[in-house]
């Protein structure tokens, strides 16, 4: 049931995709502005949406008429943006400086840097090429990555220094701009396949 090279493979995918190091500075920086990160609180978010999306992602998407093809190039869009945020050093997400440390816990941490599209998109492609059960291991996995990532920003801040942070931001952003285009790529050969 649970092959080894299949939960390998789920878990390096998705700790691209979430890439939780390259979320740090965003961490360290709102955590300053709010004073304080739940990291208990995002981690379990997080992983419920995470969760609640592998099992019944398909059918969430169904309700709205829309199918996974057009869900995962939504997806890859918003990857690829990701990524190019990344490597160029812009900010499009700013933290709301009034939000409560819950609040902020949850948003923008559990969702939209933990648990966000690209994320949720990642793990409905994943159905297609993996196992469902080796694919809620490889998240359970990211899952305790998140949350000792989330317990030790400060220890991290000091290690790594600006620096360090910016190169593992603009790394993790070419691994996200190639699953954008490979998401872009499989999901519009799905789509013709079923056009045809």
């Amino acid at each position: 049931m649970f092959d080894l090279k299949q939960i390998f493979s789920v878990t390096l995918i998705l700790f691209s995709v979430i890439d939780i190091l390259g979320s740090v500075p965003i961490i360290i920086n709102l955590r300053k502005k709010v004073g304080h990160i739940q990291s208990s609180k995002a981690t379990l978010a997080a992983g419920f949406l995470m969760l609640l999306f592998l099992f019944v992602g398909k059918s969430i998407l169904s309700l709205f008429g829309i199918g996974v093809e057009d869900f995962a190039i939504a997806g890859a869009l918003i990857i690829f943006a990701l990524g190019v945020e990344m490597i160029l050093g812009i900010e499009l997400f700013k933290p709301d400086p009034e939000a409560s440390t819950t609040s902020a816990s949850i948003v923008p941490i559990a969702f939209p840097l933990i648990a966000g599209a690209g994320t949720l998109t990642t793990i409905l492609t994943l159905k297609a090429e993996f196992t469902q059960a080796n694919i809620a291991v490889g998240i359970i996995i990211n899952l305790a990555i998140v949350y000792a990532v989330l317990k030790s920003t400060n220890w991290l801040e000091r290690k790594l220094g600006k620096t360090g942070l910016d190169v593992l931001r603009r790394i993790f952003g070419i691994i996200l701009l190639s699953i954008a285009v490979k998401i872009f790529k499989t999901a519009l050969m799905s789509g013709d396949m079923v056009a045809v």
